[in-house]
């Protein structure tokens, strides 16, 4: 094995073995109902704003949005414009109320807002839909780093993620990944600041410059070899080397490409020479000037398509469960908002780093334009850019580190309020049933990770976030700040939102779509979805205003008043040691 994956390994389990260590102490510490559910309520605002940037910033943000930069140029820079803007949403619209409710999970908000059962069955299984869809790229991604840094099979990332992360959960809940969290948190940002720093010391000591009419070139002799079909695009004549499935003819030899699309089937081996100007999937910015350019493509519907990224990221944020049950740890509703305000500013650093190994990337791994595999821009820029050596090994292990905390925190993160909806909604037991509930809700994706071809991190996120937008966030908005909703208008606004939302992902995933905006509609829904969900639940509850809840003024003065008035008293029975857990 090379050096540097023998490097990239020791990270990673070193990344494993501390996150187990930490997690250890909340393990000592948890001993109640309240502890695993929601750590007491007693995580403060700094602390909780590192847990919630640590498991909000999954192997999606930390691998995907630099893929996408380096594809796309600056049109991708709406998908962390959306990702941080949705904190904002949070902080205005959900964060205070929603810890005033007193409630452990969403299915638990949704039930002391409209005491509707079956609302409340119904926002479990979203629940469940939403966190096991989020899930699923996470551990797969988990396969990608084992495979890209290590050349080991994927399925052995797939299975240690699962392992770990469901170790770590089963023993403090809550409780136990807090300190996790915000430890990874901090490693994923050293991860990317400091690869980050010392590449561009380099690109710029060295004279580079983006600001060109060409198309990137190879900086060395590259052998590609293509895993799936792909139309690829040349701005510039250029001859390559290829054996396999070209333009419809079979090859083994020299190919002159013109410039244009060329169709490029799965098994191909392309070669190209040093100073070969590199081909980008058609679609995609194919010279650095027009990837510097916003909306430079020939696309009508390309509008369309940053419209509903933006409502999907500015409103799933707050339907996302893992990220909802954080604001439950709180002490109260100023620590919530405060906490968000910390938040912000974590994203928000986090993303520029991104972006910038991401427009990096373009100068120093172009490859990964013609494989197709950019999500693993970020793994393979420090050894690209600094060569085989020492510092280039220990940044790519630091970077290997950070990837493995990106996907382990997210994952413990969707576990653990997967298990505590589990635990509340069909484990109605003693606690350890939460042992049981933490199980289920990690075998199920692991099961899928392992099954399934891998995920385009920049197809399933935004998907996911589409889904909780309608859903969740109707709900609570309405819920929250809207005394006329009733329980047939938020199960018909959750059915109506969410089923739209689930069939355009099963579409995106399962089928060929077709160009224009219906293809745009169905791969990026909430644009529909989302004013669909609004309507409906607002429509419905008017039609059957007579069945406000009576107490109605009462659960919305609890949601808004000080906690000082003493008007939301927490629901925290099981506060006392359950010797189960002994």
């Amino acid at each position: 094995m090379p050096t540097s994956a023998v490097v990239a390994l020791v990270a990673i389990g070193l990344v494993a073995v501390v996150s187990a260590a930490i997690g250890s102490y909340g393990v000592r510490v948890a001993r109640s109902t309240s502890d695993f559910l929601v750590a007491s309520r007693t995580v403060g605002p700094v602390a909780n704003a590192s847990a919630i940037s640590g498991e909000y910033l999954s192997a999606a943000s930390f691998l995907g949005i630099a893929g996408l930069i380096l594809r796309e140029g600056v049109d991708a820079l709406w998908y962390p414009v959306a990702f941080v803007a949705g904190y904002l949403a949070l902080l205005l619209f959900v964060a205070a109320p929603l810890r005033r409710s007193g409630a452990y999970t969403v299915p638990d908000f949704a039930e002391v807002r409209l005491d509707s059962p079956r609302l409340r069955r119904i926002c479990t299984l979203f629940v469940l839909v939403i966190g096991w869809l989020y899930l699923l790229p996470q551990l797969q991604g988990a396969g990608l780093a084992l495979t890209i840094l290590t050349t080991l099979p994927a399925w052995l990332g797939v299975a240690a993620a699962g392992v770990v992360v469901l170790l770590t959960v089963v023993g403090g809940g809550m409780r136990s990944i807090t300190f996790v969290q915000a430890f990874q948190y901090w490693l994923k940002l050293t991860a990317l600041a400091v690869p980050a720093v010392v590449v561009l010391a380099f690109f710029l000591g060295a004279g580079h410059s983006f600001d060109r009419p060409e198309s990137p070139d190879f900086r060395a002799a590259t052998t590609v070899q293509v895993r799936t079909d792909v139309v690829l695009q040349v701005a510039e004549p250029v001859r390559v080397v290829a054996a396999g499935d070209v333009d419809g003819v079979r090859v083994d030899g020299p190919v002159d490409w013109a410039p244009g699309s060329h169709e490029v089937l799965a098994g191909t081996r392309l070669e190209f020479a040093a100073g070969d100007p590199v081909p980008s999937v058609a679609g995609a910015p194919a010279t650095d000037e027009s990837w510097l350019s916003p909306m430079s493509g020939d696309r009508d519907d390309q509008l369309l398509e940053i419209y509903s990224i933006l409502i999907a990221g500015f409103l799933g944020t707050m339907g996302l469960p893992h990220v909802l049950v954080r604001f439950y740890t709180n002490p109260d509703g100023r620590a919530a908002r405060r906490t968000t305000v910390i938040v912000l500013a974590m994203i928000g650093g986090f993303y520029v780093l991104v972006t910038l190994i991401g427009a990096l990337s373009r100068f120093y791994t172009p490859q990964l334009l013609v494989s197709g595999q950019t999500d693993a821009a970020v793994l393979l820029v420090p050894v690209a850019a600094l060569g085989p050596g020492w510092m280039g090994w220990l940044l790519g292990g630091l970077v290997a580190a950070g990837a493995a905390a990106a996907f382990l925190s997210t994952s413990s993160g969707i576990v653990v309020s997967l298990a505590g909806v589990l635990f509340t909604d069909l484990l109605t037991g003693r606690l350890r049933d939460f042992r049981l509930a933490t199980v289920l809700a990690t075998a199920v994706p692991l099961a899928m990770a392992l099954g399934v071809t891998r995920l385009d991190f920049a197809l399933t996120v935004p998907l996911v976030f589409a889904v909780a937008a309608s859903t969740f966030c109707p709900l609570l908005v309405l819920g929250i700040w809207w005394r006329g909703l009733t329980a047939r208008g938020a199960i018909a606004g959750v059915l109506v939102g969410g089923g739209l939302s689930g069939l355009s992902t099963a579409a995106s995933m399962l089928l060929t779509l077709p160009p224009g905006w219906v293809g745009v509609l169905l791969n990026r829904p909430a644009a529909v979805t989302v004013p669909a969900a609004f309507l409906t639940m607002i429509v419905v509850s008017l039609a059957s205003r007579s069945e406000v809840p009576p107490d109605v003024d009462r659960s919305l003065l609890r949601l808004h008043a000080p906690e000082r008035l003493g008007l939301s008293p927490d629901r925290t029975g099981g506060d006392e040691p359950d010797p189960s857990m002994r």
